[in-house]
């Protein structure tokens, strides 16, 4: 007698399959119960308010602003350099280490933590000693250059 070619790992494959393409059939079906056509142009408009937000309901015309075509933006903003008064910070040396050759001065403006390097130094400084230096992007943040005791006075 001859046994069926089937097991019953190919029996569930199949099964798994017509279950698929059933659920397939009746999400269509849905889809075209469900599709928006047949929607007048009104109902699929939408308009943008005076604040930029998206709405159902036209705009106010008495609300319109007027906006100048010189004032719009495109890309980051323009920074417009600092004066050199603030460039300049105040700050005390909360770490450093000679013999490495670099340490860290806490801003007495923004309380951040800047970092130093022995090469940025005019002159040798130490834990504790009040500084001014002027912030730089560094690779990885804030870098104090320009490093000088401060004078007492």
């Amino acid at each position: 007698m001859a046994r069926s070619q089937e097991t019953v790992g190919k029996k569930e494959k199949e099964k798994k399959k017509a279950k698929q393409r059933q659920d397939k059939q009746e999400r269509k079906e849905e889809r075209k119960q469900n599709s928006g056509k047949g929607k007048s142009l009104e109902d699929m408009m939408a308009y943008i308010d005076e604040n930029g937000n998206i709405s159902s309901t036209p705009p106010d015309p008495s609300r319109k602003k007027e906006i100048n075509v010189e004032d719009i933006q495109l890309g980051p903003g323009r920074q417009l350099p600092e004066e050199p008064a603030e460039l300049i910070r105040r700050g005390v040396v909360k770490f450093f280490n000679e013999s490495k050759g670099y340490g860290f001065i806490i801003d007495q403006q923004t309380q951040d933590s800047v970092f130093v390097h022995i090469n940025q130094l005019t002159e040798p400084i130490k834990e504790k000693d009040k500084v001014t230096f002027e912030v730089e992007r560094g690779q990885k943040g804030p870098s104090a250059v320009n490093v000088k005791k401060e004078v007492k006075g």
